[in-house]
């Protein structure tokens, strides 16, 4: 007997992998799915409000968590008034997001990075599972083609060409909750967003890439739907799937979402062509758009 599409989407666990803007699109377009979607979120962000704290504190980057967070948040409250807030005017706090302070300062008081981020989620009523890469403090690193190695996120962003290869550096261990996520996910969404430092740093710890490796579930890379500034824009999407594969250990994608036909792509990657693109920005993805294409893969798989 075959299940019903409604069953099926029932017992789906749904993991994401990325950073930012993006990952947090994805959560937000399955947040019906409620815990049954985990994203694992990149935490080797060094720029704005993240990288000040990063400099003065240390830690890891908690800017796209409270990034995922807010786009997760459906019943506006005094809460998440106080975790969106941002510091505005001439002195020290300008520019400063009160969520990253508070993750901070949970942090420094020895609480647990995941444990801070629960209490978190649990303030706001956020059902879905957000995780951090690795609770050790790391940066992204890239080798260029001459050889020179280049430190931090928003160094690489501005990288005149696609780096040899990235690195974490130190390479931390992975959250250990995100090796039984991957483990028990029936789906593996990759991306949107950027590729080098938002997609690409998860899948560069040994334990993530083992753990995908050696995975049961689809693995499903979504494309941006404009290209992007920096060294990423210069790269095609085959080029990108050979990243994320060679990362996660030489383990294929199954299948890619994306808004147009891509005839370059290899035959063995099924392809699930959407119209996505929200109508007031045609570069950012549609919740309920995004929503429909994944459905479709949680029916076929």
């Amino acid at each position: 007997m075959h299940m019903t599409d409604t069953q099926n989407k029932i017992k789906t666990k749904i993991v994401a992998i990325g950073g930012g803007h993006g990952l947090g699109r994805i959560l937000s377009s399955l947040s019906d799915y409620g815990s049954q979607v985990t994203g694992i979120v990149t935490t080797t962000d060094n720029g704005g409000s993240t990288g000040r704290i990063r400099a003065c504190q240390g830690g890891i980057a908690w800017g796209d968590m409270r990034n995922c967070i807010n786009q997760l948040i459906t019943e506006p409250s005094v809460g998440s008034m106080i975790f969106e807030y941002r510091f505005r005017g001439n002195g020290e706090l300008n520019g400063h997001n009160l969520g990253n302070l508070m993750l901070t300062a949970l942090d420094s008081l020895s609480v647990r990075p995941l444990e801070a981020i629960n209490l978190i989620r649990d303030m706001l009523k956020v059902e879905t599972q957000i995780i951090p890469m690795s609770e050790h403090p790391a940066d992204l690193s890239a080798l260029t083609l001459t050889g020179e190695i280049i430190c931090g996120e928003t160094n690489i962003d501005e990288l005149p060409d696609v780096p040899q290869r990235l690195y974490v550096e130190p390479l931390v261990p992975a959250t250990k909750e995100t090796v039984t996520a991957i483990h028990e996910a029936d789906i593996v969404l990759l991306g949107p967003g950027s590729f080098l430092t938002s997609i690409m740093p998860p899948l560069l710890l040994k334990e993530i890439a083992g753990a995908l490796k050696d995975s049961n579930a689809r693995i499903v890379f979504i494309t941006n739907l404009d290209q992007e500034n920096g060294p990423a824009g210069q790269m095609s999407l085959m080029t990108m799937l050979h990243w994320c594969e060679r990362a996660m250990n030489g383990k294929y994608i199954d299948a890619v979402i994306t808004d147009k036909p891509i005839p370059e792509l290899a035959p063995r990657y099924e392809q699930l062509i959407e119209d996505l693109a929200s109508n007031n920005h045609a570069w950012r993805h549609d919740r309920e758009k995004l929503k429909h294409a994944i459905d479709k893969i949680i029916i076929v798989g």
